[in-house]
């Protein structure tokens, strides 16, 4: 790894003003960036590490929203009370990603930002039509999501926090990978002031998507009977080591059915 410049702003303003150096790279919990710079697939040439910024931290729940700072841990997020009675399927999400060291370190902002195709929180953050708030603008979830690793942030643009409209009802289901507990299929369902939205993770190609087949369905009739016999179409959807195009069509439906059941 190579050497590089390491700085610790105390507010998001001072971290915008860093993060405007060039070849300057957001700091958040590390787990994907630091990773990345060990394999000599990211060098810049300053660290703006975003752990120090009180702002970004803490969880409040008023006017049925939910509201996380970007820096909130993903351990942080599954101990809260509020989260688990307001949104027990978001703590029981943030409760399973990685294991107890990523957990501890790693922080929705940032899985956020990275937007990895098989990361949970996207799926959470699509299921339940949040909105994410940054230092410039608000954006839907429906907009920020790009592709693989790609999302509507501008250079320099740090996440704030992230709301979520707490729902009338609500499941998670992974199939994980073993080792890395990444989602080869998750899968989270929601009804609420959002609409009914089923987002999947891990399957796609190009990301987080919505299962709109599977909304339709549930829509009328919020029960894994309204999806049985339910099928997703294999076009679009990851194949590789981990499973086949078809396979991950097949998990869709069943993992669907569970999260409302």
């Amino acid at each position: 790894m190579q050497t590089f410049a390491y700085q610790t702003p105390a507010s998001v303003a001072d971290a915008a003003r860093a993060a405007a150096q060039e070849d300057a790279k957001l700091l958040a919990g590390g787990q994907s960036l630091l990773a990345s710079m060990k394999l000599g697939l990211a060098a810049p040439a300053t660290l703006i590490d975003l752990a120090g910024i009180a702002e970004l931290k803490g969880i409040k729940v008023e006017a049925g929203v939910v509201t996380i700072g970007a820096a909130t841990t993903h351990a942080a997020v599954a101990a809260s009370p509020e989260v688990r009675k307001a949104i027990p399927a978001l703590a029981d999400l943030a409760g399973h990603i990685g294991d107890r060291q990523v957990r501890n370190r790693g922080t929705i902002g940032g899985s956020l930002a990275n937007n990895d195709p098989a990361a949970c929180y996207p799926a959470a953050v699509l299921g339940l039509g949040a909105t994410v708030h940054t230092n410039k603008r608000t954006i839907t979830a429906d907009a920020f999501f790009r592709g693989i690793y790609t999302t509507a942030l501008e250079d320099g643009e740090i996440i704030t926090a992230v709301s979520f409209p707490i729902p009338e009802k609500a499941g998670w289901q992974k199939f994980k990978q073993p080792a890395s507990r990444f989602s080869i299929v998750g899968v989270f369902a929601a009804k609420g002031p959002a609409g009914t939205r089923v987002a999947i993770t891990g399957a796609g190609a190009n990301g987080v998507f919505r299962a709109k087949d599977l909304e339709a369905k549930l829509a009328s009739n919020w029960s894994a009977a309204a999806l049985a016999g339910a099928t997703v179409s294999a076009d679009g959807l990851n194949s590789d080591l981990h499973g086949s195009a078809e396979y991950r069509a097949a998990l869709i439906p069943v993992l669907a059915a569970r999260a409302v059941g």
